[in-house]
Formats: structure tokens, C-alpha cells, sequence
């Protein structure tokens, strides 16, 4: 069976060369894999920013979808995180062909953390941390690294760069007691857990997908959740809210009643 490339993936082809050649060849790949891997296609296929996601049904009937991602150093470990992972809290992944940046992953609901109120997918991810953040083996490349190849992009700037240079010396300076800290690696972290890579599911009621791991330092997982939805949060009256003492339930009080200004 033929499957359609969607034409909002089409697009890719204007980011040079190397992605319009990956765009050519995906519909055979997709076939290929389809046939090794004796798999049914079940639906239109939908995409992300750097993948095709095609449903299908497996030899023995069961719900999943075949991911094949452009390649690219995000997503060579992907299948390795969520092989350690063991589907505790993410999607569980049934087979993978890491040069082709194939997987074949459980299927999930299409609905996900940006159908529910902002803090209360800010606590569904909160508790969904603790899970994910297992010892890192020596198989992922460290945040150290990526600090280090940041602060060498940052070094190269010129001084017309359109950011003050206080700010880029913070920024390195920073960096810098970063890549010394020996805690700044160590632990298996997603990077990219945002709202819409949590998705609704049937074998829990949320779990996380499309990892792009790193050895790193726990703290660092928070960013993408402040920059999704910020002009929802930021908009809101009062972002500090009181907590039931002991309760672990949020409480109606706010801890503060000046209201925030809105953005935009």
C-alpha cells in the first residue's frame, strides 16, 4: 500500500538538500519497512517537524505506528531511551532500526496536554519526572558537551549580534560552571517535554513520547515547559498558588493577590 507523504511534511524539502533527498526516498523506506516488518497500514498517515508517523496494524493485530525520523544526532539514541525506559510513564517501543531511524512504537491517543489546563499538565509532567530521570549510561552524549559546543557558537558572536554582550558574557560565564560540575551529566534526561509530547493513552492516562535524550542534569528538563504555552501562563492572574498542607492537592487560595501583568 502506497503511503501519502502529507503535504505540511513536504515542506521540509526547502531546508536544503539533504532533506529534500530524505523526503524522495521515504515512501520507499516506508514501504520497506512495512514489508520487513510484516505491518498493516491503518489510517493517513500524520508528521511532526522531522518525522513521518504512519498507523499500523502488527502481524498479530495489535494498535501500533511506524516513526521514521529524518537523521539527525537528536535522534540517535531515541530508541535507546525508550528501550531503558521499559514504558514507565512513555510510549513503549516494539522494535527500532536505528540506521534508518525507524521505530515502531505503541500506539497512542492523538490528544494531548495542551486539551487541559496549563497547571494541570504542569503537574502531570512534574510527577512524570521522577520516572524518567534513571542513571544515564555512557551510550547518550552529556549536556557538558552541548554546554561546551554552545559556549563556542557564543565565543564566535560578533559584537554587532543583536543581544547585548553582557548578556552572552553571562551566558558563557554560566556555561562555564556548568561544563565544571560533575552533576551536570549523569542522569537520563528527555530535553523536549513539553505539552504536546505528552499524549493520551490507553495503558495510562498520559504518556510521553519523541524523546531527544541527553546525560544530563535533571534541572535542565524544566525549559521546554516554560516556553510552550507561555502567553497562556503568563496571561493568567496569579501564577503562585497555595498547596493544601500535606494535601498534595492544589488549593483556590492564591499565595499572592497582585495580578500579573499579560503579555502581548
Amino acid at each position: 500500500m502506497q503511503v501519502e507523504i502529507p503535504e505540511g511534511l513536504r515542506v521540509v524539502a526547502s531546508r536544503g538538500q539533504d532533506w529534500a533527498d530524505w523526503l524522495d526516498r521515504l515512501p520507499r523506506l516506508v514501504r520497506e519497512l512495512v514489508d520487513e516488518w510484516s505491518l498493516q497500514v491503518d489510517g493517513t498517515a500524520a508528521y511532526g517537524n522531522c518525522a513521518l508517523v504512519v498507523p499500523v496494524l502488527t502481524r498479530d493485530g495489535n494498535r501500533a505506528v511506524l516513526k521514521v525520523q529524518f537523521p539527525h544526532w537528536e535522534a540517535e539514541t531515541e530508541h535507546l531511551a525508550l528501550r531503558d525506559w521499559t514504558g514507565n510513564g512513555t510510549v513503549q517501543l516494539l522494535r527500532a532500526d536505528p540506521r534508518r531511524f525507524a521505530l515502531l512504537l505503541e500506539r497512542l491517543q492523538p490528544r494531548d496536554l495542551t486539551t487541559i489546563d496549563a497547571l494541570d499538565a504542569c503537574e502531570i509532567v512534574g510527577g512524570t519526572y521522577k520516572r524518567l530521570h534513571i542513571p544515564a549510561g555512557p551510550q547518550y552524549r552529556t549536556l557538558s558537551a552541548e554546554l561546551t559546543r554552545w559556549v563556542e557558537r557564543l565565543r564566535k558572536l560578533p559584537a554587532s549580534a543583536p543581544v547585548p554582550h553582557r548578556y552572552v558574557e553571562q551566558a558563557i560565564s554560566l556555561a562555564s560552571g556548568f561544563i565544571a560540575d560533575p552533576d551536570t551529566d549523569g542522569r537520563l534526561i528527555h530535553t523536549d517535554l513539553h505539552y504536546e509530547n505528552m499524549l493520551a493513552a490507553d495503558r495510562e492516562p498520559w504518556l510521553v513520547i519523541d524523546p531527544k535524550p541527553l546525560s544530563g542534569d535533571p534541572h535542565f528538563e524544566v525549559a521546554p515547559l516554560i516556553w510552550n504555552r507561555w502567553d497562556e501562563v503568563a496571561a493568567a492572574p496569579d501564577l503562585r498558588f497555595a498547596y493544601a498542607s500535606g494535601s498534595g492537592r492544589r488549593s483556590t487560595r492564591p499565595v499572592s493577590t497582585r495580578t500579573a501583568p499579560a503579555t502581548g
